[in-house]
């Protein structure tokens, strides 16, 4: 785990945020989330410099977690080492939503991203 995964872990892990369990390193269809409430239908993924150069890739992977049924938060991993507490807010924010409805029937998985 890089720094800002360590630190964000320590914030998720033991239902720190309302109750809800997160796992991390989930995987969920062909990809492996950095961290997952399925309870709440929400992933989060944490980005470093080396997304500058994937952005299409992981537009294609937050599109399909989405068709999945997922709501996506990215955050760069800077942000989670210096503005922790704002960070963790947006996420106990986004898991008082409901959860997105599956637009598809149960078990169905939209069809993976090109590579």
């Amino acid at each position: 785990m890089t720094d800002a995964e360590r630190l964000l872990w320590s914030r998720l892990r033991r239902r720190q945020v309302h109750g809800l369990r997160f796992r991390r390193q989930h995987p969920i269809g062909p990809f492996i989330a950095d961290f997952a409430c399925t309870q709440a239908g929400l992933i989060i993924e944490l980005d470093g410099g080396q997304h500058v150069q994937a952005r299409d890739k992981d537009a294609a992977r937050t599109r399909w977690l989405k068709q999945s049924g997922y709501h996506v938060l990215r955050f760069w991993n800077h942000d989670v080492l210096t503005q922790i507490g704002a960070v963790l807010q947006v996420i106990a924010a986004a898991t008082q939503a409901p959860p997105p409805s599956l637009p598809r029937e149960a078990g169905e998985e939209p069809e993976p991203p090109p590579v």
